[in-house]
Order: C-alpha cells, then structure tokens, then sequence
C-alpha cells in the first residue's frame, strides 16, 4: 500500500480553494492525481465527507461549502465529483478510498449552513463541543443515519475502500465536557459505566457499517486511520510504551479490538511521531503494532506535513526522518504499507520529502491482498501475443468472462524478463501496472535495441489476488 491523504475540509489539499469552476476543480485533481501516479503511489484516500456534507451527487447531505463556496450550492457547470475522481484515480491504476468525517455535524469555521441541515432537523442528535455541533453517538438512530450514508456510497459509486479518520468522540478540551448523561440514562443497554458505553457505542457502530459494506460489496476495503495509540503501558501492560494521548481513553475508540476482531481490513495508526521523540518514539510505537496480532492488513500512517528545516520539534528538520520511517516499516513483515498525509505536502516537497518518497517507490508494488474477504486466483488472461513493431513490443491478449464480480479482472500486471530468467516475485521485473479498461492492449515503448525479452502477464481481481502468469514467446 502506497497511499496519500486528500483532506478537503477547510481546502487543506482539495479543491485549492472554494468556489472554483467545475473544469478548474477537475484540472487540480488530474495533475494531483498524475503528480501522485508518477510519484508511485497506488491508493488515495479523499475526503468525501467532511462535516455533514458531500463532495459527491447522489447525498442526502448538501453540497459542500469547500467545494462550491456556498453549502448546498451544486457544481456549475454540474458534475459529479466523486465520479470524476474514481474515474481519474483508475485510469492510473489508484485505489479509491472514500474517506468520511463521523463526527462533524456542524464545524465551527463553517460560514454556511443549509435550512434543512441534519443538525436543524435534528438538532436532539447533537452535543455541542469546542464550537462543533457534535454527533451523539449513544443514539441508535444517529448511528444507523451514518451507516445509511456509507451504504449509499458503496451502492452507487465503484469505490475500492471506506475510509474513516480518528474522530470519534471529540478529543478532550480542558474545561469542557461532553453532555450525554441523558442518553446514557435512556441508552446504556445495561452498562454501568459511561465511558465503556460510549466505547461499546463505537463498537456497534464500526460492526455496523463493517457488516453492511461486506453484504452490499463484499470487495470494497473498509479501513481506519486512528490515533496512533491505542493505550499506554503505564495504564495497561498490554498498552505500547509510550506517554500521550490515548484512543481508548480519550476518543472512546478501541482500536486494537477492530483490528483484532477482523471488523476492517486494514488499520493505518497515525505514527505521527519522529524516531527521537521523548515519549512517543515512532520505533516503539510501530513496534507495538507490528506486535499486536491484528487479523487485518497494517499499514503506517506518516506525517510528512511536519517535515520541514524550519521545525524546532526533534527530529522533524532531518532530510532522513521520513525515508528512515519508510525502511523502519517495511523491516516489519506485518506491516503492509504506508499512507502520507497529505497530498499538499507532496507538492511542498519540504526537505526534498517526495523525492525520498519517488525514490523509496521506485520498483512497482501490488496493493496488498484481503484473503479473509477472497483468496480465490481469477482466470489467467487467454491468447497472450507479443510481436515486435517499429521497434515496439505490441503485447495482446483477451479476457475470460465471468458471472462474479468478485473474480472479475479489474487490472493487469505486464512482466518483463532479459534472458530466460521469469521470476515472478521480484518486483523489479514489473513493466507496468494497468486498469482494465476494456483495451486488451500494451506498447512497451522501452525495449532496446539488441536485446531479448520474455513478456508476462497477470490478472488482479477486485481483492488484489492475482492469476497464474501467461508467458509470451521470445521478442528478439
């Protein structure tokens, strides 16, 4: 997993800022898209939800202000951008993950705010906190409102994954509290203490949404990206030795547990924290997580957004902090991946970060595979022909139907081997990756005069497993 963080509230990476015109909203995203692909990553994670609102048509949610500058204003000339990014992120070959804000019903930056807004309609599903209009998650129909939104995403856009951040219950501001006594009073289901309701509250919540994604499309990812610390030692031996802030305690998010459980497929822990941090190390931290036992692909959110020569927090001024961060994960064979946040970062390109990253991303990568969703191969492609062509290799091949969708091919792998040397595991022998796109076709423009080469291909179904490789005859 090589992934980035699209954030749109406020304008943090998406759209640049409010109000655009349709065609230049659609020109950003493109060049951020392409600037990604070249880059080498295979997944972005965008925010489609980013405070009771929508970034996409088909919402019962208004029109976000960050996108049109006006809440419940449509694109003009009208678009869908929710389509447009799926379409553009496949045509590179990037997963799309629609990432979803829970909490947020109302934020207090917003300048705007539709008659007919979930938080006027029902304004009893809410507490307010720290200026925010707050979701009251010990409701049963709050709960169930949030997962009818994810479900309607996952029925009607040809999303990969859904994606939530790490708030849950608002993080603590000294002096304030968080007013849910009477819902406890009328909800707790039998649990005496308040702050295990409000976990269990979560709980339900992510089974929720977990079962019905798997029931709807059982191919699409549902992953969380929480705070990187679930509990420390010093609370609980079973906790990561650290000293700061905590999911389970703070944010009523028992992380570890979805992990564990197998309610998502993947889990990406924000280890925001340099190597030399006094109390949260960013070794320790991803020890603890790579030691977990969760039953789900890991992978290590990064915080490039604090790498720049001008910081005065330890460790973040090293040019070397985010490459030794990217090594340090893939030494652990649990971990899967990485995620970046943000995509504006890329592009900031602070302390050469990016070019770090180019560089780590070099050699092609698989997005990693779900077997507990599927672990069943999809058909190996048919009649695969390779022919040389003014000086080109022309490769085709066809396709074998299939009634489930689950085994559909959605991507191919073209291989190239010098000699006869074919070893399919070394990802260096990766030519390209490709969406299909219904052209059963590939030029490699590369080849070199007076060499030989051996071309192979595979079919990626929706879960990333990969068919049996078909071997061409010897180009020369």
């Amino acid at each position: 997993m090589r992934g980035v963080w699209v954030a749109t509230i406020e304008n943090i990476d998406w759209p640049s800022k409010k109000g655009l015109s349709s065609e230049a909203q659609r020109k950003e995203f493109s060049e951020m898209i392409s600037y990604q692909a070249d880059l080498g990553f295979n997944s972005v994670f965008v925010q489609i939800r980013a405070a009771s609102d929508a970034f996409y048509a088909r919402s019962s949610e208004p029109w976000s202000e960050w996108l049109t500058g006006e809440q419940g204003k449509a694109p003009e000339p009208f678009y869908d951008p929710l389509r447009f990014m799926v379409e553009e992120a496949h045509e590179k070959n990037i997963e799309f993950h629609a990432w979803f804000n829970l909490n947020r019903g109302l934020y207090r930056n917003s300048k705007t705010l539709v008659q007919d807004h979930i938080t006027l309609k029902h304004p009893e599903w809410f507490v307010s906190y720290d200026g925010n209009q707050v979701y009251n998650f010990g409701i049963p129909e709050v709960r169930d409102y949030i997962a009818r939104l994810v479900l309607s995403v996952v029925k009607s856009y040809d999303i990969d994954g859904v994606h939530f951040d790490d708030y849950f219950y608002p993080y603590p501001v000294a002096g304030q509290v968080f007013d849910d006594a009477t819902t406890f009073e009328k909800y707790n289901r039998g649990i005496v203490s308040l702050t295990d309701w409000r976990r269990d509250n979560i709980n339900i919540l992510v089974k929720q949404i977990a079962d019905a994604i798997k029931a709807e499309k059982r191919w699409v990812k549902f992953g969380i990206s929480p705070f990187g610390i679930w509990r420390n030692s010093s609370v609980d031996p079973a906790g990561s030795p650290t000293a700061g802030g905590q999911s389970y305690d703070d944010l009523f998010a028992d992380t570890r547990k979805w992990a564990k459980e197998g309610w998502v497929d993947y889990i990406a822990p924000q280890i925001y924290f340099a190597f030399e941090h006094p109390k949260v190390p960013f070794q320790a931290l991803l020890d603890w997580w790579a030691d977990s036992g969760v039953k789900c692909n890991l992978f290590v959110g990064h915080a490039i957004y604090k790498a720049s020569s001008e910081s005065k927090d330890l460790g973040w001024s090293d040019s070397r902090q985010i490459p030794r961060q990217i090594a340090a994960a893939r030494n652990r064979k649990e971990v899967s991946g990485s995620i970046f946040y943000s995509a504006n970062w890329l592009k900031k390109n602070k302390l050469s970060i990016s070019d770090s990253i180019q560089k780590a991303f070099s050699t092609p990568a698989l997005v990693p595979t779900v077997p507990w969703k599927d672990d069943i191969i999809p058909a190996s492609p048919q009649l695969f022909k390779a022919h040389k062509q003014d000086g080109k290799a022309i490769l085709t091949w066809e396709n074998v139907q299939v009634s489930d969708p689950m085994n559909e091919a959605v991507c191919y792998v073209v291989y190239r081997f010098e000699n006869n040397n074919r070893d399919f595991e070394n990802p260096s022998n990766i030519l390209k990756v490709i969406r299909n796109a219904g052209e059963l076709r590939y030029v490699d423009n590369t080849v070199e005069p007076g060499k030989s080469y051996f071309y192979g291909l595979t079919a990626l179904d929706r879960c990333k497993n990969e068919s049996l490789p078909v071997v061409s005859e010897l180009i020369k």
